[in-house]
């Protein structure tokens, strides 16, 4: 039985890597979309206050989820951090994770999260980290001017919110993986670029990424990271 749920694990992940294809400008392009009709939402959107204080900000558009069984999710999107002179380019990322249990059905979700924190900042520097190992993560709190003041949010490296269109209603962080999709960086860039050198702003922002600019910069920095 164990064997049978590793092999369904497997399955269902191999299936979940086909749905996520796709080029990485155009993945900028649509998770600029995402976090325009996101932070557009009168009032189930992302505090604007927590928007200033993030020190990054990713956004994974269709994360796919697949159940029989097992269930798992896979997804495609983007990060971008905070620099001297504004935000970084986005490095493109692979958030990946699953879990077992008894799940049956398959959804699409769309996902945004912050990070609060120095702590948080460097995790996503990494090639890869574990959300709520290496990272503490909180499910965020909605609304425009809702501010997250109690010690466990306080505390909190991510913070994050999922806009749901299939049969699950939502997605956790928790468990999860993430990732730079190396492969697509260096389609982007034209070299190979690491994680962090993108993040702290040495690699040159991509013209297709205007789009998500536009939002990010409605929410200028007004504290220092913690």
């Amino acid at each position: 039985m164990k064997y049978f749920g590793k092999l369904l694990m497997v399955s269902a992940m191999g299936a979940l890597c086909i749905f996520g294809a796709g080029d990485p400008e155009k993945r900028v392009r649509v998770s600029g979309e995402v976090l325009n009709e996101i932070l557009d939402a009168k009032d189930k959107g992302i505090p604007e206050d927590l928007l200033g204080k993030a020190q990054c900000v990713g956004v994974i558009p269709n994360l796919k989820r697949a159940g029989f069984i097992v269930g798992a999710k896979y997804g495609k999107g983007v990060v971008v951090c905070r620099t001297d002179t504004g935000w970084s380019a986005p490095s493109t990322v692979i958030v990946e994770g699953g879990s077992i249990g008894f799940q049956i059905g398959a959804g699409e979700t769309d996902l945004v999260f912050v990070v609060m924190n120095q702590r948080g900042m460097n995790d996503i520097m990494k090639d890869k980290f574990t959300v709520g190992g290496d990272a503490s993560v909180m499910a965020g709190p909605i609304g425009r001017s809702t501010t997250a003041e109690t010690d466990a949010m306080m505390n909190a490296e991510i913070l994050s919110w999922s806009r749901s269109r299939g049969i699950f209603a939502g997605v956790s962080l928790e468990g999860a993986t993430l990732r730079p999709d190396h492969k697509d960086n260096r389609e982007m860039y034209g070299r190979d670029v690491t994680q962090r050198e993108i993040l702290t702003g040495a690699a040159r922002r991509p013209a297709g990424a205007d789009a998500l600019y536009a939002d990010l910069d409605r929410f200028p920095k007004h504290t220092a990271s913690r």
